[in-house]
């Protein structure tokens, strides 16, 4: 049974509290690609690896992000001194900051891809232990009731997710475009340096906070992991649901990334400057920005099926331009190699993550109540699984392509092979209930 705390003279204070918390935890997620696009060349000019060895570290640095149900289940359920979403948010921040600090300090020289990946692995476990906690707050405040009869809690909601998107986007841009400038002057320790003392002050701000004041609703102490396993497991029973999932998770796994071979083949092959490929992050953080603009001012009334096949498909076509990329089609028209990567390598690096938000919004209105952080936990631990094996996927295409970090004769045919392997979910799209379908279920509780 969850009880909402009553209404207090001190409400607009604790509001104001509890944004700036969720705005610096998800600025603090946007800001992380500071760190990773510094890896890029860390691992690239410093431990001489190949393409493929990038792409499988890339990816199997994101298996603690696979757990994010289970650490959604044991912060709904276990508490550390009474509170049970900032000590989590606290632990994440300082895994993050140890294992970046330890990467900081290490010479090239002095550390191995095996000592490497372990420090990505435990920042990444933070990272997720974090993320899910600050999603756990913005859930929980949407469930609240609120004051004014005027205005819906949907829509109270909607706000502040909107609120997060923001500031997570922010973070990215500032993050990619400091990357982009400092990579050139600094080693990439410097950035390592940098986000670990950020991640640092997070963890400082966060322990500084009491649960408490933050005004969040409170579950009854009763409930425990076997309960909350038992509402998840209730909810995947549900056809639409577990079809929904399983399709969006295999929409991501049947692509083959080529992400590895690709940064290779504009840095090493075209000698693209670090910085263009910082502009074009930037770019794609802004556009995602957009994008959660658009989608809630145009595209809300749009069927959520057909707005995330007709993402699948661009997604293709764009693929596509980077095969006639790769050939030179562009260039013998003009366009320069640079302009190409801002824009179009900017733009595709995101349009994976621009279905998410219409599938999630269709997924709430599936959801059971009372499980909507865990279930969503799922859908997060889904996406991160089938970009994990959609990784595994690519080294093996490139390998089997021949392609190499001074070899890129066979980079086209991947690229038409990943393009192709793009279209296919659109066949499966019927998965995806209809949103009256979605409405129909969630009145019928």
């Amino acid at each position: 049974m969850v009880s909402s705390p009553s209404p207090s003279p001190d409400g607009g204070k604790d509001s104001n509290l509890m944004r700036r918390i969720l705005v610096l935890g998800f600025w603090v997620q946007g800001f992380r690609c500071l760190p990773w696009m510094a890896i890029n060349f860390f691992v690239k000019d410093g431990l001489n690896v190949d393409p493929s060895t990038l792409q499988l570290l890339q990816n199997s640095a994101n298996i603690p992000m696979v757990g994010k149900p289970l650490y959604g289940v044991v912060s709904d359920a276990v508490y550390i001194f009474g509170q049970h979403r900032i000590p989590y948010i606290a632990i994440g921040a300082f895994l993050q900051a140890v294992s970046w600090l330890a990467i900081a300090i290490l010479s090239p020289s002095g550390i191995s891809i095996f000592t490497l990946s372990l420090c990505l692995l435990v920042s990444n476990l933070g990272a997720s232990i974090a993320e899910v906690a600050n999603d756990a707050i913005v859930a929980g405040i949407g469930k609240q009731p609120t004051m004014s009869p005027k205005t819906s809690q949907s829509s109270s909601s909607g706000e502040l997710q909107s609120f997060v998107w923001i500031a997570s986007s922010a973070g990215g841009v500032l993050g990619n475009l400091l990357g982009g400038i400092a990579i050139n002057r600094y080693a990439p320790q410097a950035m390592f340096l940098i986000f670990s003392l950020t991640v640092a002050l997070q963890l400082f701000v966060t322990i500084t906070v009491h649960e408490s004041s933050l005004n969040l609703p409170k579950s009854s102490s009763g409930v425990g992991i076997r309960k909350q396993l038992s509402e998840l497991s209730v909810a995947l029973q549900k056809p639409e649901i577990a079809y929904s999932i399983a399709w969006l998770a295999a929409s991501n796994a049947i692509i083959p990334a080529l992400t590895g071979t690709m940064f290779f083949y504009q840095t090493q092959y075209l000698n693209i400057n670090s910085s263009v490929l910082g502009i074009s992050k930037v770019f794609g953080q802004a556009a995602m920005l957009l994008w959660s603009i658009i989608y809630n001012c145009y595209l809300k009334s749009v069927p959520s099926k057909k707005l995330i096949a007709a993402i699948q498909g661009v997604m293709a076509v764009f693929m596509l331009s980077d095969l006639l990329f790769v050939k030179g089609v562009y260039r013998s028209m003009g366009v320069p190699d640079s302009l190409y990567v801002i824009v179009f390598s900017g733009l595709l690096e995101v349009l994976f993550f621009f279905k998410i938000l219409p599938f999630n919004i269709l997924i709430a209105q599936l959801c059971p109540s009372g499980c909507e952080g865990s279930l969503m936990a799922l859908v997060a631990s889904a996406n991160a699984l089938s970009f994990i094996v959609s990784g595994y996927l690519g080294v093996a295409l490139s390998s089997f392509v021949g392609v190499t970090g001074s070899d890129f004769s066979g980079f086209p045919q991947a690229l038409l092979i990943q393009a192709v392997c793009t279209l296919l979910p659109i066949y499966w799209s019927s998965c995806i209930p209809d949103d009256k379908q979605a409405k129909t279920s969630k009145k019928n509780e």
